[in-house]
């Protein structure tokens, strides 16, 4: 499985479990450590830990490994890291205040819908 198709993979087990903003930033070109970057909210630490769980469930079927967790739902947000996309669960005030996309506006969003 290449990245795209990791990314859109993420973003789909997002929204089938009700995460809310689902943005996936194209960042290759200006980074190097990650291809893709997938945002998503929800709305209470409950729900964030619930969508990284099955962000993780998720991949651990299709035998992708997470390679390291940052961050907690008491936090207010969740970083999962694998490698060449990571996926990063926030609740609704945390990526308020994060305001992430901003830090990556020059990049593309990958339409992860078609």
């Amino acid at each position: 499985m290449n990245s795209r198709e990791m990314a859109i993979l993420a973003a789909k087990t997002l929204d089938s479990k009700k995460a809310l903003d689902i943005i996936c930033l194209d960042i290759e070109s200006k980074s190097s450590i990650a291809d893709y970057f997938i945002l998503a909210s929800g709305g209470s630490e409950r729900q964030i830990k619930a969508l990284s769980e099955e962000v993780d469930d998720q991949f651990a079927k299709e035998g992708l490994i997470v390679k390291s967790i940052e961050g907690k739902a008491s936090s207010g947000w969740i970083l999962l890291d694998y490698g060449d996309i990571i996926v990063s669960v926030l609740t609704i005030e945390m990526r308020e205040k994060y305001n992430i996309e901003k830090v990556w506006g020059d990049c593309e969003i990958l339409n992860w819908e078609e």
